[in-house]
This record gives C-alpha cells, structure tokens and sequence, in this order.
C-alpha cells in the first residue's frame, strides 16, 4: 500500500537500508532523509504514517524536529519512534515513561522494529494534552500573551475523554512551513514565531511536569513502604 509512508531519518546509510529491508514487501513506502533538516522538510510536506528519528543527527537534531512535532497539533498524531544507541541521550530530554512514541535502541533486529512501529501505532492514538491555541494575543485558561513574553502560562488543559477520536494526519502539515524568518505579525502583534516558540516552551514544561509527577509517585511509594 503505497498510501503507507514511512520516513527514516538517520544520518548512516546503513541504518536506513536495514529499516527498508526489514519492512514487510509491498506494505510501505519508504521515504530517507539523512540529516534532521532535510527530514523535517519531509514531515511538513508530505502525508506520513509513520516517523522514525535518530536522535543525533547533523544540521539539526533529533530533538530539535521532535520539539517542533510535539509543538504542531497535526503533526504530533503521527506515529514516532525514536532511534539511539544511547538511550540516556533522549532521557536527558525527555523523561520515562515515553507515553507518546516509543523508543528503538540500536543496534535492532526485526522483531523490534515490527514491535517498535505497532507500539508507537498504538501510542499516537491516546488521547493527549491540548495544545495552547494561540489567536489574538490570547492563550489557554485566562494566561495572556504579550507581544514577546508570557504572563502566566497554564499548561496544556488534559483532553477529557478517553475515547476521543485521533484525526488521521492530513496536507494540513504545511501549516508549518511558514518559518520564523517569514512569519508576519498577527492582529494581536504575535507573530508565527513566537506562537512556535511558546509551543515548544509548553512541551518542554510538560516534560517537565511528567517528570515531577514520576518523582512524586516515587517518594510516596518509599513514604508507604517505611510506614508498613
């Protein structure tokens, strides 16, 4: 099925012929990118079913095209796994549990890869936190917006059903190709780059967020444990 594309980006040649052997016959089409600027032009422009991201990459990182994913309510939806043979490179950023895509340590056989794509699959369709929309000047839940600063921003707002519908990732994703050297102010005196920019911010806090809450769990289960 033709429809089903697949984008690598790996800076090693070898590492994207291994993913495209790998893959069942005739199911995928493979796109390859082997720099994360040249991989980042692939997700906006083309319809994909599915990302895998080396973490390290030349020109721009593995983290750097996974901030401006998570920043797009778009291109988020799309199934993401991400490639490293460290896995404390991607923890340094982003804590565990990986709620949202699903990581593949190098080197890998087959049976990971399979597994590793069906988990990041299953992933994509939970619901998620949404994204700050910014319009004119305003943010989420009574956070405003100046022209280059936050006031007080409140954290994505948890998305309420369980059941909710994901959107199949649509030509949408061109909305971000309007870069921060191009963006024009909007009524309110934000530009695009600075709405981008405070998307990233809200990520990063988000992580952030994850992870206090992993620690919490933590310190009350030892606190639990010392009472018994």
């Amino acid at each position: 099925m033709a429809s089903n594309k697949i984008l690598v980006i790996d800076d090693t040649t070898v590492v994207r012929v291994k993913v495209r052997e790998m893959l069942p016959p005739g199911n995928f089409e493979v796109l390859e990118a082997k720099d994360g600027l040249e991989g980042l032009n692939f997700i906006l422009q083309e319809k994909l079913s599915l990302i895998m991201l080396d973490f390290l990459l030349p020109k721009m990182s593995g983290w750097e095209v996974f901030q401006k994913v998570q920043a797009d309510p778009e291109l988020r939806k799309i199934p993401l796994v991400i490639m490293s043979g460290r896995k404390e490179e991607v923890t340094e950023k982003i804590t565990e549990p990986f709620e949202y895509f699903e990581f593949l340590g190098k080197p890998f056989d087959q049976k990971q890869l399979i597994n590793a794509i069906k988990l990041a699959m299953s992933k994509a369709k939970l619901p998620r936190p949404e994204l700050v929309a910014v319009g004119a000047g305003v943010a989420v839940k009574n956070s405003t917006v100046a022209t280059s600063s936050v006031a007080t921003t409140t954290v994505a707002a948890p998305s309420v059903a369980n059941t909710a519908t994901v959107a199949t990732p649509t030509a949408a994703h061109t909305a971000m190709l309007t870069a921060a050297s191009n963006a024009t102010p909007t009524a309110g005196g934000v530009s695009e780059a600075e709405i981008n920019a405070l998307n990233e911010k809200i990520v990063k806090m988000q992580a952030e967020i994850d992870g206090l809450k992993k620690q919490l769990t933590q310190v009350v289960t030892f606190i639990k444990q010392k009472i018994k």
